[in-house]
């Protein structure tokens, strides 16, 4: 078998790729901004791989990639492990979910955590023939991997690129939370609808709180479509008030015009979530659900708190909206009402599990209107 080494040709939707005792760990934010804001949920949200894939093309008939996982498990809570997603000549050819790899487990009733060593992951796919085939193998979501090693028994060239490249940015539903697999996430299943982008997803579980720093990626990053999804994080953290809020989404569309000042820029504002909709944050786990061994949210604020200047998902919604308005004069900006994407209707045929993350069906559903809002003909990133 044939070794190839990881490269950036050959690591798409990645920052960087940072060598490791075992092999390589794809980062996706830079190195940078890890210095510059360790914080332990960012860093954990931005080492998993969401939206990165091995893009080669090849003759081989064998390919086997060998992965070290690591993940965090909630001890009495059955959470589905990550899954590997090869693609071949455009069709799922194999969905292989993750076993051994290290695991931290954490009581979510006493804040007592146990560190779980285990051994690598080898996915494998043969019986592939010996025909140039393009191949995309995407890694999971929702786990740290370390990757080991690619082998095969054909070389091994970096695919072509996609015509355009789409950065997007938004919490942990634009990351993939509650989606089965890596090529279901919504932001992957948009970019597979399209089939001309090279998707480079910034959505990070908790962290879309528009931090300066984010900005600052974006605005250094190569992209011929920017889309920032923005609003349920600062509200389920309570991180802000409104007067805050609206000049920190000023400057953070600042700072992304500073390197893109013509590319389309979708703002989209928050999907419909009952708990936070009129109810400000902090977002809290359900004890009652916990206790039965599931996992829902609730909002702890007062519907009462938001004239004080507290955030809800409809206070949000019109502060940009009203953003956007002012901003009249950028005719590459556009405002996307993230209701238009999974609204009140929707939540009573397809109700968010624990509250808060839709489920996969709600992910291909997010995917479907995205790509007719914004990609189809009319859209701000139509050709």
């Amino acid at each position: 078998m044939i070794s190839t080494p990881f490269t950036a040709d050959l690591v798409r939707g990645a920052a960087e790729l940072e060598p490791t005792s075992r092999g390589v760990a794809p980062h996706r934010l830079p190195a940078w901004v890890r210095r510059q804001f360790p914080d332990p949920r960012l860093l954990d949200m931005e080492a998993q791989p969401s939206g990165v894939r091995l893009a080669f093309t090849t003759t081989a008939s064998t390919i086997e990639l060998v992965t070290h996982p690591a993940r965090v498990a909630y001890r009495g809570l059955d959470r589905p492990r990550g899954r590997i997603d090869v693609i071949v000549d455009g069709a799922l050819r194999l969905r292989d979910e993750l076993d051994g790899g290290d695991r931290v487990e954490i009581d979510l009733q006493t804040g007592g955590s146990t560190a779980h060593t285990g051994p690598v992951h080898t996915t494998r796919v043969d019986r592939l023939g010996s025909e140039s085939k393009n191949v995309e193998v995407w890694l999971p979501h929702n786990e740290v991997v370390d990757l080991v090693e690619l082998r095969s028994d054909a070389p091994m060239s970096p695919a072509a690129r996609g015509s355009r490249v789409w950065v997007h940015h938004g919490s942990s539903i634009s990351h993939g939370s509650n989606a089965l697999a890596p090529t279901e996430i919504w932001p992957v299943a948009v970019a597979r609808a399209v089939g001309d982008v090279e998707l480079r997803n910034l959505g990070l579980g908790g962290s879309a709180l528009v931090d300066p720093f984010l900005a600052r990626v974006i605005r250094d990053a190569p992209a011929d479509a920017i889309s920032v999804k923005l609003g349920i994080n600062v509200v389920n953290s309570d991180a802000m008030r409104l007067r805050a809020f609206v000049p920190a989404i000023h400057g953070f569309l600042d700072t992304i015009r500073d390197g893109h000042p013509e590319t389309p820029l979708v703002l989209v504002s928050p999907i419909f979530c009952g708990i936070h909709e009129t109810t400000p944050g902090p977002g809290a786990f359900d004890p009652a659900a916990l206790a039965a061994g599931e996992v829902r949210f609730i909002a702890t604020g007062a519907p009462s708190d938001a004239a004080q200047g507290r955030l809800t998902l409809e206070v949000i919604r019109d502060a940009l909206r009203t953003v956007v308005d002012h901003r009249a004069d950028d005719e590459n900006l556009h405002y996307l009402d993230g209701r238009d994407l999974y609204g009140a209707a929707d939540a009573a045929d397809h109700p968010l599990p624990d509250g808060l993350h839709p489920d996969a069906e709600t992910h291909a559903l997010i995917g479907r209107r995205f790509t007719e809002r914004v990609f189809a003909p009319g859209g701000p990133f139509a050709r």
